[in-house]
C-alpha cells in the first residue's frame, strides 16, 4: 500500500479538530475542495471512511476516531523532528499557532509585533477565544493566559506584569449611590454581570488580610465582552469588574471611578505556556527569548517608576458634585 503523505494526514487532523471542512481549509490556507479531495484520497487509499458528512455537520466515524487518536501523537513527533532539524538554521522560520483570549492578545501585541519585526521569516497564527482549551489536542504550539489558569503540566513563561482586578463605576452613578466599602455592600448596588464562555455567570473575587470573598452581584445587564461592560459602566448603568489594563484609560480620564481597591490584591499576570517536550522548536524558543527580554525591560521600568516621587492623586469627579 502506498504510504500516506503528511499533507493528507494534516488535512484529516484539521477536519477532526474543527468538525468542518471550511474551517480546516482556512487553517491550512487551502481551498475547501482541495482539502476534501485530500481526505477522500486518503480514505480511498486505506479503504475506510474516516468522516460521516452531511450538509450541516462533519463527524468522525469509529474508525476515524481511532485513526486520529493514533496518528495525532505520531504526527506531533514528526513535526518535532522537522522543527529540530530546522533549528540548525541561522534564522528561525515557520509558523507558530497560538491560542489566547481577546483581552490577552491586546496586551501582548507589542511583544508579538517586536518578535515578527526581529524574525521576518516567522509567521504567527493567533486564535482568540474565551474558552480554555487543550492546546495539544487542538494542534497549537502554545497558549497565552493568566498564570492562575495555566494547566499545571505545562511550562509557563511570564510576561512580567502582574494583574489586578478593579471595581469601577461612573461619577454619575456614584452621585446617586454611596460607594461600597466592603464586598458585602455590593448587594445594594447594580452590578454589570459577566458571562463566561461556559455560560456561567462569573462571581467577583475579593481578598483582604487572608479573607477571600466571592460575590454574585445583581443587576439588569449581563454581558460577555469587556468593551461592552465599559460602555455600560460609563453610561451609569452600574458597577463592573475588569482588569486594571481594561479600565486604566478611563481611570486616568476620570470617566470611571474605582472602589474597593484594598480588596483586589495583585495576581500573577499573563504567561505563554507550552507542553514540556524534549525539543522546543526554534521559532518558539525565539519567541520565549523575546518575551523574557520584554519582561526584563518592563520590570526595570517599574522599578524606575517606583523610585519617582508620587504625584498627588486627582480628586474623583464624583466628589465635585
Amino acid at each position: 500500500m502506498k504510504t500516506s503523505g503528511l499533507v493528507e494526514l494534516e488535512a484529516v487532523l484539521a477536519v477532526a479538530r474543527h468538525r468542518s471542512f471550511r474551517a480546516a481549509a482556512d487553517e491550512l490556507s487551502v481551498s475547501t475542495s482541495a482539502l476534501s479531495h485530500a481526505v477522500a484520497a486518503l480514505e480511498a487509499r486505506i479503504g475506510v471512511r474516516l468522516f460521516n458528512r452531511t450538509t450541516r455537520s462533519v463527524a468522525l466515524t469509529e474508525a476515524g476516531a481511532q485513526f486520529v487518536g493514533t496518528v495525532a501523537p505520531a504526527l506531533s513527533t514528526i513535526r518535532d523532528a522537522l522543527d529540530q532539524a530546522g533549528s540548525f538554521r541561522d534564522v528561525p522560520s515557520g509558523t507558530l499557532r497560538i491560542n489566547t483570549s481577546v483581552g490577552a492578545a491586546k496586551q501582548v501585541m507589542p511583544v508579538l509585533i517586536a518578535f515578527l519585526q526581529r524574525y521576518p521569516e516567522m509567521k504567527l497564527d493567533l486564535v482568540t477565544e474565551g474558552r480554555l482549551i487543550d492546546i495539544v489536542v487542538e494542534g497549537y504550539d502554545a497558549g497565552i493566559r493568566l498564570a492562575e489558569i495555566v494547566p499545571q503540566d505545562m511550562i509557563a513563561v511570564s510576561f512580567g506584569d502582574r494583574q489586578r482586578f478593579a471595581v469601577v463605576g461612573s461619577p454619575e452613578y456614584f452621585a446617586r449611590h454611596e460607594p461600597p466599602r466592603t464586598p458585602a455592600d455590593l448587594k445594594s448596588h447594580r452590578c454589570i454581570r459577566s458571562r463566561m464562555p461556559s455560560g456561567q455567570i462569573y462571581q467577583w473575587e475579593f481578598e483582604r488580610r487572608g479573607q477571600a470573598v466571592r460575590v454574585d452581584g445583581e443587576g439588569a445587564l449581563t454581558l460577555d465582552e469587556p468593551e461592552l461592560m465599559l460602555a455600560a459602566a460609563r453610561a451609569g448603568l452600574g458597577l463592573t469588574y475588569l482588569t486594571e489594563w481594561n479600565v486604566r484609560a478611563d481611570l486616568e480620564a476620570g470617566t470611571l471611578v474605582r472602589v474597593l481597591e484594598d480588596w483586589t490584591p495583585p495576581l500573577d499576570g499573563l504567561c505563554l505556556y507550552y507542553p514540556g517536550r524534549r525539543h522546543v522548536p526554534a521559532g518558539l524558543r525565539a519567541l520565549i527569548e523575546t518575551i523574557r527580554e520584554h519582561a526584563g525591560a518592563a520590570s526595570k521600568r517599574a522599578r524606575h517608576q517606583a523610585a519617582k516621587p508620587a504625584k498627588k492623586p486627582r480628586r474623583a469627579l464624583a466628589t465635585r458634585r
